[in-house]
């Protein structure tokens, strides 16, 4: 087990994905370094208000604590009070043009004591679906497990389906993608460059998509879509994800942790959207569980 190594990948990372969206945004994110009193802190690097991002935050973290969280050991009892590190990179990305899609990458590794494990995943959530979008989004996750094992992505995009999805609305958060979490397999050199790939997979998968997409125009009744399903985010990640949950309950930095929220959303009393229209079709044909590739 190397974690030094796994740090440093996480901060080269960061920096390579922040260079690659301030190209593409032509403003520059604010970095905001930390420090944690209990062990650890991070960088958090926002871009607020910019030419294509209306919100963009990547993050990176390393955490270490005297004992793990709920979040973290309930699947794990026998590591209860057991001290901790983890780190991880962290980004979400909320675009100004409805037509390009959110995005979510994480990629995270834990150690307590000689146990240790890596997680993560990509995911997208279009308010207006294209399937040659979802298509190119879900070959990469293919592309970044597939010289690992032949078995890794039907597993991990099935984890992702069933992970991100909002069971009081009984919908998908979004299209999906991949997610895996408590991976130890073989060794940490194999799991360390799934991990690794994974992350370096980001890019690729979702540059192109907002490339071609945001000079799409749009007017209000887009943005009033928008708002509505970014609700939908909100009700995720305050309800079920657990990395938001870990970072709450392990004391973590608020403004880092919250910072993966959309900067405007809006909540509508029974909405249903009307028949034929592009608004439907998310809910139709992308808002369902499906192979794309």
């Amino acid at each position: 087990m190397n974690a030094r190594a796994v740090h440093d990948f996480l901060a080269g990372l960061q920096e390579r994905i922040v260079a690659a969206l301030e190209a593409e945004d032509g403003q520059r994110f604010r970095v905001d370094a930390w420090k944690r009193p209990e062990g650890g802190g991070g960088e958090t690097r926002v871009l607020e208000e910019g030419g294509l991002f209306e919100r963009a935050g990547v993050n990176v973290s390393r955490v270490r604590g005297a004992a793990l969280p709920p979040s973290a050991s309930a699947s794990r009892p026998q590591l209860a009070g057991r001290a901790y590190d983890a780190m991880g990179l962290s980004l979400v990305l909320h675009p100004r043009n409805p037509y390009c899609p959110t995005v979510h990458l994480n990629v995270r590794f834990f150690s307590a004591g000689d146990t240790w494990w890596f997680g993560g995943g990509m995911d997208l959530t279009p308010c207006y679906g294209f399937a040659d979008d979802a298509r190119h989004f879900h070959a990469a996750c293919r592309d970044a497990l597939a010289p690992f094992g032949a078995d890794y992505h039907a597993r991990y995009k099935r984890w992702c389906d069933e992970y991100f999805f909002l069971k009081h609305r009984a919908e998908p958060r979004g299209i999906g993608g991949i997610f895996f979490d408590d991976l130890a397999d073989k060794d940490f050199d194999h799991c360390f460059g799934l991990t690794r790939s994974v992350g370096e997979h980001f890019l690729p998968a979702y540059l192109p998509i907002v490339q071609r997409r945001k000079a799409t125009p749009y007017g209000e009744r887009e943005r009033a879509f928008q708002a509505y399903r970014r609700a939908r985010y909100v009700e995720f990640n305050l309800v079920y994800d657990r990395g938001t949950l870990f970072g709450l309950q392990s004391g973590g930095r608020t403004e880092s942790i919250l910072v993966s929220m959309p900067p405007r959303a809006a909540w509508r009393y029974d909405w249903k959207p009307e028949a034929g229209s592009p608004e439907e079709d998310l809910y139709r044909e992308f808002l369902i569980a499906k192979d794309w590739i």
